[in-house]
């Protein structure tokens, strides 16, 4: 099987305008199926334009290159095939959707994906007897599938609420912009054994954190560092350990705009990993050895 055979997805010279803003310049990846990737940066960088391009909306505007999923031209599909295709892209801020309801919303996206698979669809008892089961093990109480998505949850709940919908939907491929952020210890656990539980049935990751330890627990394939707009450097947990020791380094190009010669490198403290305490003294000294999250799809739903 060839390398390009292999790769879920593939970004080529991928340059995205926000406005009159050029965002993103010339990134590239590859996130071959089921692996993890950590996407780092400073504050500006461009991480959650990256995900909010691949996801399709309509604010983030193309300007040049491509982006292949799945052997899918990903930029010529509309927002809802993408979904349908299996990308998931969280939300670094979660929205609130008064008047649906949390079960019907997710059920609803479960039916798209098995209608373009060309399965039949869930009725409401097979859908429930799974997310009862996904929620019980994320934290979210029972009642919160019945509530509108999102409305009046606490801002740790509505991570724990994407969370669900990426339990439920079992994506090929997603993209969590922060989802630890503004998550309690419990939450954070959940977060590494669902991800542990998904990649280990298929689904590829990249995944955005500042937190060090969380990385560490993740144990990604591969961290890249995005610097204005560029993919600038790629490595190991030696490179998420470099940042978390100097901070990013940016570009100083206040000279060169003065005209004064070539910008140096300096090391710069911009958004510094989060790191008040130990994950792994929050999570527990083993955070594979806490309880499995009972997640099992709805009869008739496969795993990616």
């Amino acid at each position: 099987m060839s390398a390009v055979a292999q790769n879920l997805l593939q970004v080529h010279d991928l340059r995205v305008d926000v406005g009159e803003r050029h965002v993103l310049k010339g990134v590239s990846l590859e996130v071959p199926a089921g692996a993890l990737q950590v996407l780092m940066g400073a504050n500006g960088s461009g991480k959650s334009t990256l995900g909010l391009t691949l996801a399709g909306h309509p604010r983030y505007q193309v300007a040049g290159g491509s982006a292949r999923f799945a052997g899918q031209d990903l930029l010529a599909l509309s927002p809802e095939a993408r979904g349908r295709a299996g990308l998931f892209v969280s939300f670094q801020a979660p929205p609130e959707i008064p008047g649906v309801k949390n079960n019907l919303f997710i059920r609803t996206a479960i039916n798209a994906v098995r209608e373009a698979r060309g399965e039949a669809p869930l009725d409401a008892f097979d859908f429930l007897d799974g997310a009862r089961s996904a929620a019980a093990s994320l934290g979210l109480p029972e009642a919160m599938l019945g509530r509108p998505v999102n409305d009046g949850f606490s801002g740790g709940e509505r991570k724990r609420n994407e969370l669900l919908q990426l339990a439920m939907l079992r994506p090929r491929l997603a993209v969590l912009d922060e989802v630890d952020s503004g998550m309690d210890v419990d939450g954070v656990r959940a977060l590494v054994q669902l991800v542990q539980d998904l990649r280990a049935q298929g689904t590829a990751f990249i995944v955005v954190s500042h937190y060090l330890q969380l990385i560490e627990s993740l144990q990604p394939d591969r961290v890249m560092r995005l610097d204005q707009g560029c993919i600038a450097e790629t490595g190991g947990l030696d490179l998420a350990s470099e940042i978390a020791r100097t901070g990013f380094v940016r570009e100083a190009d206040a000279a060169s705009a003065a005209g004064a010669g070539p910008a140096e490198l300096r090391p710069v403290r911009s958004q510094p990993l989060r790191s008040d305490r130990p994950i792994r003294e929050r999570l527990g000294a083993d955070v594979s050895a806490s309880t499995t999250l009972r997640l099992r799809p709805p009869r008739g739903v496969q795993s990616p």
